[in-house]
């Protein structure tokens, strides 16, 4: 077993204990756990590719409808409809890859709100399968084994395996062949095919994964929620705030997402405590002197400083 992994396997278990001891902030944890996990995903094509998405709300209003619908209009049980949404997720990556991956630096990232932006207003104009702009209300949910879906404690231990099961997806890559061209062809594109490497192939395998893994966390974000509706789950500021989690932890890393959802979701929580009304103020202050002072996120700096550290001894 690997470090990471002998480490994600004792923070699971930690992190476990926390509905026990801090239950009155459940919500919080199950945050903490759903942006951790869309923030890895969003970091394989992000991160490890370098392809800077801005549409990835998307995704996860794609998982969430297609729960929600699943169960309100046809009586699916949610791991069916997740099923359902991460086929129709790796078919839209696909779609959207081949229509975008031709254009570069920003014009990807603006043709990635564009796709978003298409999607939200399918979700209002499509009203007979979609509930329009009234969006979709999940009244019932099967109980397997007796297990209450609706139940915080319960949505909170979906979000943790959901995590999990992310970032050991992610320590898996980083040590393949996949790995390894996903950072060629993020490094260098030209000298990624001269080595044999089909940049837009790569880029288009790690937006399928990264498409389906987000879409699994909409699903859960979607019983969590119990209500969708277009103009909150296909918002513009959340695709922002999942990007945003990566770049501060760590582009291209395997824990910085992790830190970054806790570090973004728990400041938010204190500060719209704290400061009422100033706290996007203050919250949008803290985001620019960590991007200042960080500029490789904060895992992103920790681990550039151990390799020069470790060159600099060999030296």
């Amino acid at each position: 077993m690997s470090k990471h992994m002998l480490f994600l396997a004792v923070m699971v278990v930690l992190a476990a204990l926390y509905p026990l001891t801090l239950s009155a902030y459940i919500t919080v944890g199950i945050s903490v756990l759903l942006f951790t996990g869309w923030a890895t995903s969003w970091n394989l094509l992000g991160g490890w590719a370098g392809q800077l998405s801005l549409g990835h709300a998307s995704f996860v209003g794609l998982g969430a409808y297609i729960v929600a619908i699943g169960a309100s209009q046809f009586g699916f049980a949610p791991w069916w409809s997740m099923l359902i949404a991460m086929a129709v997720a790796g078919i839209l990556a696909v779609i959207w890859g081949k229509l975008t991956f031709g254009l570069h630096g920003p014009y990807f990232s603006l043709s990635t709100i564009a796709i978003a932006e298409i999607m939200r207003l399918v979700a209002i104009n499509e009203g007979w399968l979609t509930g329009g702009a009234s969006g979709v209300f999940i009244e019932t949910l099967p109980e397997p084994f007796g297990i209450d879906l609706f139940d915080k404690t319960t949505q909170y231990y979906m979000a943790l395996v959901y995590a999990a099961i992310t970032i050991a997806i992610t320590i898996l890559i980083s040590t393949r062949r996949f790995g390894y061209q996903l950072k060629a062809v993020r490094d260098n594109e030209e000298a990624a095919m001269a080595a044999g490497i089909d940049p837009t192939v790569i880029k288009l395998k790690a937006f399928v994964l990264s498409g389906v893994l987000t879409a699994v966390g909409g699903g859960i974000y979607g019983i969590f929620l119990s209500f969708i509706e277009p103009h909150i789950i296909f918002n513009l500021l959340l695709s922002i705030q999942i990007a945003l989690t990566v770049i501060i932890g760590g582009r291209g890393t395997i824990w910085g997402p992790a830190v970054g959802a806790v570090l973004l979701v728990v400041s938010g929580e204190v500060f719209r405590t704290a400061f009422a009304q100033a706290n996007l103020l203050v919250y949008g202050v803290l985001i620019l002197i960590v991007i200042l002072v960080l500029p490789r996120g904060i895992v992103g700096e920790y681990v550039h400083k151990l390799v020069r550290r470790k060159y600099a001894n060999r030296a």
